[in-house]
């Protein structure tokens, strides 16, 4: 004698929760990347093959029109070390991460290569990878 059962449990799932689920962290990845913007202003770097790992704390850039930036913020040659100070005051290990863009003179290069040196911050001149 053969017993059946009555009631029969379905195995297939449905799909329709997951599509949901992936659609929604899809636009969630597309909307957060769009968000994240680099802190730097967009300059042709020199190109160089060596691969720097430390941290800067802050950035400051040269422009081809030779107009500093201390992170985005706009500031004059004489107000550069003034605004590194207050921007670096109490960090441990300060760095400085100087972005210059390949027309610019090495003379601009070298005086905020002195305003390191005087204060003893850490200076890394960023590249582009070659």
């Amino acid at each position: 004698m053969a017993i059946k059962r009555s009631s029969k449990i379905d195995m297939g799932g449905g799909s329709a929760s997951q599509t949901d689920l992936i659609f929604l962290l899809l636009l969630f990845l597309m909307i957060s990347t769009t968000l994240i913007n680099p802190n730097a202003l967009k300059l042709l770097l020199p190109k160089s093959s060596n691969a720097n790992k430390e941290k800067p704390y802050t950035t400051v850039s040269i422009t081809a029109d030779l107009q500093y930036f201390v992170e985005m913020e706009q500031v004059s040659f004489d107000q550069l070390a003034g605004r590194l100070r207050t921007r670096l005051e109490g960090v441990e290990e300060p760095t400085i991460s100087l972005h210059c863009d390949r027309t610019v003179p090495v003379d601009e290069v070298v005086k905020v290569m002195n305003i390191a040196r005087d204060n003893k911050y850490k200076l890394v001149l960023a590249t582009a990878p070659e």
